[in-house]
Order: structure tokens, then C-alpha cells, then sequence
């Protein structure tokens, strides 16, 4: 399926998409030292958390697509150098207002899981994500 939303993403921040099906994506993320907080390797918890936003985005996949909150888990550590994945399916879908434009058409509530490359869920989340009428930034 074709990416239609987040097209400017940086892979090498974010990750990289690996498979995009209606209400569903999977994205690949290698961790490298510049992400890490410390002399340990410890990743930045920001990265895996990009990285799942990345693929709920990816999952919705609508060009206009925005984040309006997420409630998320980190569940163990990552170190620099691992590669992890992240699987996103849309798990519920509401809305279709009338707005302003900037006002929320669709809700989308997407569940996201990101894996080690062990096979181990370091973090999971669920991700509320609106499909506006037009760009937010117009």
C-alpha cells in the first residue's frame, strides 16, 4: 500500500517502514550510539516512542493524520545498536463531524507495539490520532 502521510520522516530517527496495510503498519528502527544517554548505551526513550507514533501514523495513513494523546508503556531498556520494530493496527474508528476545518473529522484509536530484536516488548501504547479536513498547520 502506498505511503500517504509522514513521507518526510527520517529513517534514521524514526525508522523505516516495512509494511503498510489498510489499518495496520510495521516499521524497523536501528538504534545507533547517537541516540544514547549514556556510557551504558541506554536509548532515549524519545526514539521508541518516535518510533511507535511512526507506525500508528503509518497505520491510520491518511495525509492529514495528527497525534492528540497517547498513554504508553515502557516496558524494558534498549540499548544502542538493537534493532527494534514496531506494530500498529487501528483498533477502533469513530467521528465525521461537521468542523472548522482544523477540527477532528475521524478519530482513530490505534494500539502500537515495539519488540527487541529477542522478540521482547520494550513498550506498548495506545494512540489517539485525528484525521483533520485539512493540515493542521493551514
Amino acid at each position: 500500500m502506498e505511503q500517504r502521510t509522514h513521507r518526510l520522516t527520517s529513517e534514521r530517527l524514526v525508522g523505516r517502514p516495512l509494511r503498510i496495510e489498510p489499518g495496520m503498519a510495521e516499521v524497523e528502527l536501528l538504534t545507533t550510539e547517537e541516540m544514547a544517554v549514556d556510557e551504558h548505551g541506554l536509548v532515549h526513550g524519545g526514539f521508541t516512542f518516535g518510533l511507535a507514533d511512526y507506525a500508528a501514523m503509518l497505520a491510520v495513513n491518511e495525509p492529514t493524520v495528527v497525534l492528540g494523546k497517547a498513554e504508553v508503556k515502557f516496558l524494558k531498556p534498549v540499548r544502542a545498536g538493537e534493532t527494534l520494530r514496531a506494530k500498529a493496527e487501528v483498533i477502533e474508528e469513530s467521528g465525521g463531524g461537521v468542523g472548522d476545518g482544523t477540527s477532528p473529522r475521524r478519530k482513530k484509536v490505534v494500539r502500537a507495539e515495539v519488540f527487541n530484536e529477542r522478540g521482547e516488548k520494550v513498550f506498548e501504547g495506545t494512540f489517539h490520532c485525528y484525521v483533520l479536513e485539512k493540515h493542521v498547520l493551514e
